[in-house]
């Protein structure tokens, strides 16, 4: 649309002037430019334009618009871009040989060239980088995934060939089990460690999950919440910070039970950002425990109290990236475990560095081109005297040009104003063309219903000036009709600069939220996949190492140790889904070996591959936190098939009253999967019984129930102790 509107009113001056001709010599430019790059187009603008000049005797300024389109021929380009000098060089020669000023005509040809090339080149380079944005963020992600691989597979894809190793030369030689299985332990104790600061490490950049979680944490406790997301992520290693400050905030909301409304509200304050947490359930400024956080030491600051109106307040502002080690529990860039990059001595950027474009240099060249074209044309009609002070007038009007790119600057359009009609009693009607200098960055400065009058005011000042100084109606025409036309060019070049730098910066923010993205979604499978494997190797290495006969136990640790191995490759990047089914007897065998009874009641619905993945992720977190979370003596595991959905819940006894974890990531998660699939996680406690409950909106109809075969309980041996 810009490019059309631009096409025709550079068209309407030689209309305007007595050639109709250039009406269809801009129907032809506009279907080179837009439709087809057809030589046959290009020989027809070839006959348009010079049968006007030559036999019409229109200005040879037309000729450029055959100049613009042979810059833009992509086929035989080399061709093309020797042709277009020969027409520019053809104008000069038609101009000299009718006597008029050659040297304006050759001006004005290489600027309506320089505009039709330049407005088309830029169009077509803004719908190659929006077409381009999405195979850039695929290649950030894609360098992530291969950075996570390697640094994955160098500390815990290591630690799993030794657990597998180990776990071999265990059954291979029995003699020697008690000793390889002590050394196998260690290893799966810090490779679990690992793993879960592997996970706090990657979610530390962002606050989003945190948010996620506290709206459904608080929804399901029946606190009416309202989140306010105003910051950009990534944020760095102060992301951890601030959810761990939310994470305290509404822990301490939900163990009061007394809130009815609850407020999240985050912001950036110059290079810092906020995050305020508000609530009504507090009678007190008693607030919660926020010890060991370290806000302080980060360049941060914490704050909590009542305010003037009976609200609990937390209220808590952080750098971007403060410069300390992370939390307690957490890893920070320069993890130890973690190998560095190829650059030594450097600090690892979370984040790839993107090489610059080249178009927003082209599109300011261009628009510079265009001004510098403009204004030489108008110092042609000066007098010696007078060129000097209307050069520097002019090029300080240029420089305000150029910086209206960057967005409104105020001060630059005074300047600008001032220049355009404080000189027009000095340089007389000469002038009058700087207003459509003005007109431009007016469209571009304003909303549009008061930048479009005011553009029109500044054309129409030109007229009316025009008549004071007396000019005859052709010259008046033709001064009004310039002026509009240049204040056309000028935003065009300006808004088209502005939309190609706009774009840079979308796309590489594009890459960047890619790349926080799979970050987000490694540490999710790191804790939820392979946290879990690894914690259930450990359990079973604990036990083997209590039992006289442990080979099937060790038959087991290496079982799962290869499974482990394909969990990391889940979280490297390959997708894996997991089976529902598979899920149940892996929880049953691992519960049973804890000590814990269980009893199972599932359905085999015919459930699409990313339903059963996000519920078997739910089920292997579930049965983590029973092990690690409670003393529980009895787990029961159901899945029902109903109107609203498909409902898994995991049920225990032993439940530890209270008890809350600092750094914990699990039900974030879980809440962030099955929010991807519209369900919902709810979870609460009645006295020592704890229930999970996952629900994923699904309308198969109600499947039969699977036949389980009933396995006789074996009371735990003495020497086993009942597993927390």
């Amino acid at each position: 649309m810009i490019v059309v509107v631009v096409l025709a009113a550079l068209a309407s001056v030689y209309v305007v002037a007595g050639a109709p001709i250039a009406l269809a010599v801009f129907g032809v430019q506009v279907l080179y430019l837009l439709k087809f790059r057809k030589w046959w187009l290009l020989a027809a603008q070839a006959a348009l334009v010079y049968t006007a000049s030559v036999a019409g005797g229109v200005s040879t300024g037309i000729l450029g618009f055959l100049a613009g389109a042979l810059l833009l021929t992509s086929a035989h380009r080399d061709t093309a871009r020797v042709l277009a000098p020969l027409v520019v060089a053809s104008a000069a020669l038609i101009d000299a040989a009718r006597g008029g000023a050659t040297a304006d005509a050759t001006i004005t040809v290489v600027l309506v060239a320089l505009v039709v090339f330049g407005l088309t080149r830029l169009v077509e380079r803004a719908g190659e980088m929006h077409a381009a944005r999405l195979s850039l963020a695929a290649a950030a992600v894609g360098a992530e995934r291969l950075r996570l691989a390697a640094e994955l597979n160098d500390g815990l894809g290591r630690s799993l060939e030794v657990i597998v190793d180990g776990g071999r030369r265990a059954l291979a030689e029995p003699d020697g089990a008690a000793e390889v299985l002590a050394s196998v332990t260690a290893t799966a104790r810090a490779a679990l460690a690992d793993a879960r600061a592997a996970s706090a490490n990657y979610r530390a950049t962002s606050l989003a999950p945190e948010l996620v979680t506290a709206r459904a944490m608080l929804d399901a406790a029946g606190v009416a919440v309202e989140v306010r997301g105003g910051h950009t992520e990534p944020l760095g290693p102060g992301g951890a910070l601030l959810a761990s400050v939310l994470r305290e905030a509404v822990t301490d909301v939900l163990r009061r039970g007394t809130a009815r409304l609850c407020v999240i509200e985050t912001s950036e304050q110059g290079d810092k950002v906020r995050l305020r947490v508000v609530d009504d359930g507090h009678r007190t400024a008693e607030g919660p425990d926020f010890d060991g956080l370290r806000l302080e030491e980060a360049g941060g600051t914490l704050a909590t109290g009542l305010s003037p109106t009976g609200r609990f307040v937390v209220e808590a502002t952080l750098p971007r990236s403060p410069s300390i080690e992370a939390p307690p529990g957490e890893t920070g860039a320069g993890d130890a475990r973690a190998p560095e990059s190829s650059a030594e001595g450097e600090r690892r950027r979370f984040l790839p560095r993107f090489a610059g474009d080249a178009s927003y240099a082209v599109s300011v060249t261009v628009l510079a081109a265009v001004l510098v074209g403009f204004s030489v044309k108008a110092l042609l009609q000066l007098s010696g005297a007078l060129v000097v002070p209307a050069a520097a007038c002019l090029a300080v009007i240029v420089v305000m040009q150029l910086r209206s790119v960057n967005g409104r600057h105020m001060v630059a359009l005074g300047v600008m104003a001032v220049l355009t009609y404080a000189p027009v009693p000095v340089f007389g009607p000469v002038w009058l063309g700087a207003a459509g200098f003005l007109a431009g960055p007016v469209l571009l400065a304003f909303p549009r219903r008061a930048a479009w009058p005011a553009a029109a005011a500044i054309v129409a000042s030109v007229a009316g000036a025009g008549m004071l100084f007396g000019l005859p109606a052709p010259v008046l025409a033709n001064s009004t009709i310039s002026a509009l036309v240049t204040g056309l060019v000028v935003y065009a070049l300006l808004r088209l600069a502005q939309i190609v730098k706009e774009l840079q910066a979308a796309r590489e923010s594009l890459a960047r939220s890619a790349i926080v993205e799979e970050r987000l979604r490694a540490a999710r499978d790191l804790h939820d996949l392979l946290g879990h494997s690894l914690a259930a190797i450990l359990l079973t290495c604990e036990l083997a190492r209590r039992l006289e006969s442990p080979r099937e136990r060790i038959e087991e640790i290496v079982a799962m140790a290869e499974g482990a191995r394909a969990d990391l490759r889940s979280v490297s990047g390959e997708q894996r889904e997991l089976s529902l089914a598979a899920e149940v007897e892996s929880a049953r065998t691992v519960l049973s070996a804890a000590g814990i009874r269980v009893t199972v009641e599932p359905v085999e619905p015919d459930l699409p591959a990313e339903v059963e993945t996000v519920l078997g992720t739910v089920l292997r977190e579930a049965v983590t936190n029973v092990l690690r979370h409670s003393e529980a003596r009895h787990c029961a595991i159901t899945m029902r098939a109903d109107e609203s959905g498909l409902r898994l819940r995991v049920r225990n006894d032993g439940a530890r009253p209270g008890e809350t974890r600092r750094g914990s990531s699990g039900i974030g998660n879980l809440t962030t999967r099955l929010a991807a699939l519209d369900g919902r996680l709810t979870s609460h406690a009645d006295g020592d019984r704890f229930t999970l409950d996952a629900c994923v909106p699904h309308r198969a109809p109600l499947p039969a129930r699977i036949r389980i075969e009933p396995r006789p309980w074996i009371e735990p041996r003495p020497w086993i102790e009942p597993r927390p």
